[in-house]
């Protein structure tokens, strides 16, 4: 593939992350879909002949070829939806990013991955907890992601690199600046470790709007999102919303009542959007972690599902051949088949005891 074209397909503006993904699905690859004339394109289900009249294909071209030679001054990595170190979780997500600039030497696709998110206002009881979290945290070999912003924020980056537990932040503009700047030494030690990942390109501007946009990478990066200290109105709000709309679990630090920056995470606890945390044991009980020094090879296993529909026995075998409980999120993705079809399916089986649903949406073979 072109990585010329890949890039050039996330600067067409009339074309979103969403469609860009039905096109490629439809047409093979990003340098294909370049190729074609304007009237096969408007054939293609989805598009349309008023969205594919306002693209000017030319100019994205343009656009991408300048990009190109930024990511090579610069040494950056460019990971597309189809690359195998895309991150796996945000790839099930229906509208992540067609492509991510990264920096740094992270492996997005770790066996478990959380993020930490919360105020820019944090308190010394928030701090305390981001370096209780990551010090519990440094036994079960994890990547700690966040979105590098004043507070709650560039406190867990700081307390990942004192621990030496790799950390990723996600920035709302592209790798040509460091927004808040305060946070410039931070985010260069963060590369030795971790690293630093947009999907915007250089020329970005850290422009209020981003920054919703840029939290629905944190959450659907991870497996679950941890609120540490958060107001009623802010980002961290904001990526638990969106990581409950991607069925991932949702965790929050219970604080004292009339606290203004606890009062998000009570929020969310009362009306049963997150978890109460209080420790990482209640994390690793809910996700179904053990500690490195705890995990066995599973046994073999013999029960042979012969009652299985032909589909359930494609995702009973995704399942076995799986060397941990697999996420449902996973599961749809590795099965090709919806979440809602799936779950239907999951439940069947379970019922009939072929498998065990386990804490964390995570499923095993019995």
């Amino acid at each position: 593939m072109s990585l010329h074209h890949q890039i050039a397909l996330t600067f067409v503006k009339q074309i979103g992350p969403v469609l860009a993904k039905s096109m490629l699905s439809q047409f093979g690859d990003a340098e294909q879909i370049f190729r074609l004339s304007k009237s096969s394109l408007t054939r293609a289900r989805g598009i349309g002949e008023k969205r594919v009249e306002g693209a000017d294909f030319d100019e994205a071209l343009r656009r991408a070829e300048k990009e190109l030679d930024f990511i090579e001054k610069n040494n950056i990595d460019v990971l597309f939806y189809t690359d195998a170190r895309y991150p796996k979780r945000l790839k099930s997500c229906h509208d992540s990013p067609l492509l991510l600039y990264s920096r740094g030497n992270a492996n997005l696709n770790m066996l478990r991955v959380i993020n930490i998110v919360g105020t820019r206002n944090a308190t010394d009881y928030g701090k305390q907890l981001c370096r209780q979290l990551v010090d519990e945290l440094q036994e079960y070999n994890i990547l700690i992601v966040s979105g590098l912003a004043l507070g709650i924020d560039v406190a867990a980056h700081k307390e990942c690199l004192r621990a030496g537990v790799p950390t990723v932040g996600v920035l709302g503009h592209g790798h040509d600046r460091l927004y808040p700047s305060q946070n410039r030494g931070t985010a260069e030690k963060m590369l030795e470790n971790g690293g630093l990942l947009t999907e915007y390109p250089s020329g970005t501007l850290p422009d209020r709007e981003n920054f919703p946009q840029r939290n629905r990478i944190v959450a659907g990066m991870a497996d679950a999102t941890i609120v540490v200290e958060a107001a009623l109105k802010g980002g961290a709000l904001i990526t638990a919303e969106i990581a409950n709309s991607y069925n991932r679990d949702v965790f929050a630090f219970p604080g004292r009542l009339g606290d203004e920056y606890s009062e998000g995470c009570n929020f969310l606890i009362r009306n049963n959007k997150a978890q109460l945390l209080t420790c990482v044991a209640d994390l690793a009980y809910s996700l179904g972690w053990e500690k490195n020094s705890d995990m066995k090879p599973a046994p073999e296993q013999l029960m042979l599902p012969i009652d299985l529909s032909t589909g359930e026995r494609a995702i009973y075998d995704i399942i076995r051949e799986n060397k941990s409980p697999l996420a449902i999120d996973d599961l749809s993705v590795k099965a090709n088949m919806p979440v809602s079809q799936l779950a239907m399916a999951l439940l069947d089986m379970e019922l009939q005891g072929f498998i065990r649903s386990l804490p964390g949406k995570t499923y095993a073979v019995n």
